[in-house]
């Protein structure tokens, strides 16, 4: 019996709150794909039927399930830092690790060759944290965001404010005051923040500073409901023909969260859509609970990419090493390059582990 896993596709929730609910060329692609991934899977020699996980979308999963998830990422925030106190003062919580992480390695894995590889890692790591030290064995969980109990909150209170420069402001912009979350503490960054009024600096230069606040979100459908539809991200992966095109146009942000002159992709729409403090700073956007169901998405449009083509997508990869190097300038990237997660990994993986499937230190399916 397959056990169900974390990251809800955030997608088709944003769907809803667009209104654009009529079509399914997605989920089409993915079924297309699934017959290559099966094929996979019964090769594999680490990732059978019987230890399989499904990642299954939001709004495809029970109210106690939704409360399973939200109590285990409560969970993680209430565990102690594993991290460095003198070093990582900011950093109190074991779910507070995974954001120095995510800072730590900003610059390189974004716009470079490990981008989709990195992003894989960390949120299976993220996941088996949620199992191992808070015992989860449910489902990602809709609304994702009415604020209700079995949501991962709502919007920021309306206050005054100004555009983030992606996006107009919208209708939020102040603390998170409904649903689990509502008395989320903030703590490190910002490094980046794309928010206004902004949010008061970090003590330490470099963002690692004790820096209390709450959690601010600016959620509107403007981004969605442009760059991110159903017909954007079948677009995506039936236009991509290399692993190059696929990420670059996926990152894309008009100079924000891909590179000058880039265009608005689905994963900066994810990201600006959410907005606020601290999901408006990529260095420091894993601190809002959103950014990991979001990069479920990321993960499956990436996996259904992968399956329209194994034999040639599975092991493929493009990019430098740098985000400065946008486009796939200086040193490329190898399949043999390590990815090191540091406190909130098990182990180090090549790039060519984390470029599986269903293979590797990975065991699931998206339905």
């Amino acid at each position: 019996m397959a056990r169900f896993s974390v990251f809800a596709l955030l997608a088709v929730p944003w769907l809803l709150l667009a209104g654009l609910v009529s079509g399914d060329a997605v989920s089409d692609l993915e079924k297309k794909g699934r017959p290559a991934i099966d094929a996979m899977l019964a090769k594999s020699k680490t990732c059978t039927k019987a230890n399989l996980k499904v990642r299954r979308e939001w709004g495809d999963i029970s109210a106690a399930e939704k409360k399973s998830y939200i109590a285990a990422l409560l969970c993680l925030m209430e565990k102690p830092s594993k991290l460095n106190p003198t070093q990582f003062p900011g950093a109190k919580t074991r779910y507070e690790d995974f954001v120095v992480v995510h800072m730590q390695q900003t610059m390189s894995i974004h716009n470079t060759g490990s981008f989709l590889s990195w992003h894989r890692y960390y949120l299976w790591a993220f996941e088996q944290a949620l199992v191992k030290e808070c015992n989860y064995n449910g489902s990602h969980p809709s609304p994702i965001f009415d604020g209700s109990d079995t949501s991962l909150s709502g919007n920021g209170k309306k206050i005054d404010h100004r555009s983030s420069g992606i996006a107009p402001a919208g209708n939020g912009g102040g603390c998170v005051e409904t649903g689990p979350f509502k008395n989320m503490t903030v703590r490190l960054g910002p490094v980046s923040p794309a928010v206004d009024p902004a949010p008061p600096r970090n003590p330490r230069s470099d963002g690692y500073g004790l820096n209390t606040r709450c959690l601010r979100r600016d959620i509107s459908n403007y981004l969605t409901s442009r760059y991110a539809r159903t017909q954007d991200i079948a677009a995506l992966i039936t236009n991509s023909r290399d692993v190059l095109t696929f990420q670059n146009v996926m990152q894309g942000a008009g100079g924000g969260f891909g590179g000058a002159g880039a265009g608005i992709g689905v994963h900066a729409a994810g990201h600006f859509t959410i907005a606020g403090d601290p999901g408006g700073d990529f260095y420091t956007s894993p601190n809002d609970p959103a950014f990991w169901v979001h990069h479920g998405m990321i993960d499956r449009t990436w996996t259904i990419w992968q399956s329209q083509d194994t034999n040639t997508r599975i092991q493929t990869i493009a990019g430098g090493t740098s985000m400065m190097s946008f486009g796939g300038g200086g040193r490329q990237q190898s399949l043999d390059d390590n990815v090191d997660l540091g406190i909130v990994g098990d182990k180090v993986y090549k790039i060519r582990d984390l470029n599986s499937i269903v293979d590797g230190p990975f065991c699931y399916v998206y339905e």
